[in-house]
């Protein structure tokens, strides 16, 4: 999702809260909105302070959606990878549409 410690962006170097937002949007949309489900597949956090992370889903839509990291206080974030999961109804060539 980013790397902050080589450039020292605000993940790594900040503190206080802190959030990366990226948009996320499927190759193809489903029916209607679907479930996401979100895991850290992989982070980098400095041992040496305390370790707060939150990772959530917005403005899900048979499109697409927004994953936000968020971290707080004297946390150090060094790199995440966020894996993802939408599961709901999707189109069929062979659907029926009357419009």
């Amino acid at each position: 999702m980013f790397s902050a410690f080589e450039d020292g962006g605000p993940m790594w170097t900040g503190a206080g809260a802190r959030e990366e937002r990226r948009a996320v949007a499927f190759s193809t949309p489903f029916r209607d909105q679907p479930l996401v489900h979100l895991g850290l597949s992989m982070w980098d956090i400095a041992g040496d302070t305390n370790q707060r992370v939150e990772v959530g889903a917005e403005g899900v839509s048979a499109e697409g959606f927004t994953i936000v990291f968020a971290t707080w206080g004297d946390t150090r974030v060094a790199r995440v990878r966020v894996s993802w999961l939408a599961i709901g109804a999707a189109g069929h060539p062979d659907d029926f549409d009357p419009d």
